[in-house]
């Protein structure tokens, strides 16, 4: 769909020069002398790299439509994750890539939103926390209680993650995705 650039907003996907880039930020200019046009920050959906980029008034812009679904981690199987679809039970392949840093924190059937665009995903959202079972996790010295010592745990995913000293094995725990941080014991 083309759009002149006063219907850019923020959230919109565009495709610039082959490439689909989500607007970060627009802001819309239009100065005493000379044409007006459009500041914009686009954050490119396949590299994850950000720009900025001006647009002039007698440019055209090509919206895309995305389409979202809700699926599921079945398993990992090379470079790839196998999900399937929450509603139609369809499995389909997508790169690691999309979730490298927090995949150690993902169980089976872990709820996640795929993007597709033209029937090929190009991002996955994946929910912002994780409840996980610590398997391992080294005794905390005694006496030490001050509020911010910390030691490492390894999780049931096989991840490791830095806890409070006070977390055992076996403790259930809540964990960040969006910075892969501890947040709290949660009760069995």
């Amino acid at each position: 769909m083309t759009l002149g650039i006063t219907e850019v907003k923020k959230g919109m996907v565009l495709k610039v020069e082959g490439e689909l880039y989500s607007v970060v930020k627009s802001e819309f200019v239009n100065p005493g002398k000379g044409s007006a046009f459009i500041r914009t920050k686009l954050k490119n959906l396949t590299r994850s790299s950000s720009i900025e980029r001006t647009f002039k008034a007698a440019e055209k812009l090509e919206s895309v439509e995305l389409e979202k679904r809700n699926m599921t981690i079945c398993y990992t199987e090379g470079d790839d994750i196998i999900f399937m679809d929450s509603n139609d039970f369809e499995q389909m392949p997508v790169s690691k890539e999309y979730v490298e840093e927090i995949l150690p924190f993902l169980k089976e059937e872990t709820p996640m939103e795929v993007t597709f665009y033209e029937g090929k995903p190009i991002g996955v959202i994946p929910p912002n926390f994780s409840v996980l079972e610590v398997t391992y996790a080294e005794e905390g010295l005694k006496g030490d209680t001050s509020g911010t010592a910390q030691k490492r745990v390894t999780v049931e995913t096989g991840g490791e993650i830095n806890v409070p000293i006070f977390v055992k094995q076996g403790d259930v725990i809540k964990i960040d995705l969006r910075d892969l941080t501890y947040v709290e014991r949660v009760s069995k």
